[in-house]
């Protein structure tokens, strides 16, 4: 990609253009234009990325979780958190918030028990529980082998 044609989708996107429209006038594929527009910071509809893009230049980027302004690299992936110790103090406050897909979610019955139990992103499980799974293959947890 050109100098030219990187200047160009900056233009085009903050003027509220798509990834589609910008890649036919710059020749370009959609998936190579939204690309660069994602390492850019100019993803997302059109609204909010010019909303994303006032506040970047006002305040730059800032850590998810201390609210730190972030340097970040020329090229690569943007961050999202200044240092280690962020990212695993805000994973650990956020685990579990975001919303299963209905389609990784799997009703199953129990090989042991029979009961029947439901399975997330894995439609092979045999066992609703460890105990389960000890007690029918080894005949009990405390069992001596």
């Amino acid at each position: 990609m050109t100098k030219y044609q990187k200047n160009m989708i900056i233009d085009c996107r903050t003027k509220g253009m798509g990834y589609k429209a910008i890649g036919n006038v710059l020749g370009l594929s959609r998936d190579i234009v939204r690309g660069f527009c994602k390492r850019c910071g100019l993803d997302g509809a059109a609204s909010v990325m010019q909303k994303n893009i006032d506040i970047n230049k006002e305040h730059g980027f800032l850590c998810s979780c201390c609210n730190k302004p972030i340097k970040q690299p020329q090229v690569g992936r943007r961050r999202r958190f200044c240092s280690d110790e962020c990212r695993r103090d805000w994973w650990k406050e956020n685990i579990g918030k975001g919303s299963p897909k209905e389609t990784a979610m799997y009703k199953l019955t129990c090989t042991f028990c029979k009961k029947e139990f439901t399975s997330y992103g894995n439609k092979s499980r045999k066992y609703c529980s460890h105990e389960c799974y000890i007690t029918d293959r080894f005949g009990g947890k405390n069992s001596e082998l």
